[in-house]
């Protein structure tokens, strides 16, 4: 994301709406089918038709007005390389998040997107207008380091290691230091997806899933 001055085995298979089962590479491919295209129709749109003016659909800190722009800000992006940059490691980490199905999708899409957005428009620096994917990437990669962690699924730590030691480069983006950088947006976008880790359990595996239900069952929560 940039600024810039304002003027696995997944725990269960995802269904279609036939109400089939969807596999969960199927599940994958479709999430990250779904990001590429979005970001790019939109780059696409905003460069031909409204020669690149859709950028003040960032985030504005601060700025009341501006505050349902963290819905728009990650689909816009300031040129090219920009675009480029977030385009290849955002469709391999919503594939991977998208193979544990459609709710966990969208439901960890919506924890980094609302407490990434909430922060960037908090903290972001007033002044300035943020836009750009890589909010969205951040948090994906956070979701997918922790998850396992704590719905106790190996092969989700597993997961979780491989993506450690191959984008640990990343972590140096949520440090201030590159002019024109959003180093908010990474920070609070790896936030909403930690605390996405942290909190959802659509993405547990089958028998921690059965585990809660007996225990629920044993304190007669439900019959």
């Amino acid at each position: 994301m940039s600024q810039f001055p304002i003027n696995p085995t997944p725990p269960s298979p995802a269904l279609s709406p036939s109400g089939r089962q969807r596999s969960p590479m199927r599940s994958g491919l479709m999430f990250a089918g779904v990001y590429v295209i979005s970001i790019w129709i939109v780059h696409i749109i905003n460069t031909i038709i409204f020669g690149g003016d859709l950028v003040y659909f960032g985030i504005h800190p601060l700025d009341l007005s501006s505050v349902w722009h963290i819905f728009s800000s990650p689909f816009l992006h300031a040129d090219i390389n920009h675009l480029i940059s977030n385009t290849v490691t955002g469709a391999i980490f919503s594939f991977l998040v998208g193979a544990s199905g459609a709710r966990v999708w969208w439901e960890v899409t919506a924890f980094v997107v609302i407490l990434g957005g909430a922060g960037v428009w908090l903290l972001g620096g007033v002044g300035t207008n943020h836009i750009g994917a890589s909010g969205l990437v951040y948090g994906w990669l956070a979701y997918l380091l922790v998850r396992g962690i704590f719905n106790r699924s190996f092969s989700q730590i597993l997961t979780g290691v491989i993506l450690g030691v191959f984008y640990s480069g990343l972590v140096w983006g949520v440090l201030p230091g590159v002019p024109g950088v959003s180093w908010q947006a990474h920070l609070f976008g790896a936030i909403g997806g930690m605390a996405a880790g942290v909190l959802i359990t659509s993405d547990d595996p089958p028998a921690l899933q059965e585990k809660r239900r007996q225990k629920q069952i044993s304190r007669g929560k439900i019959s």
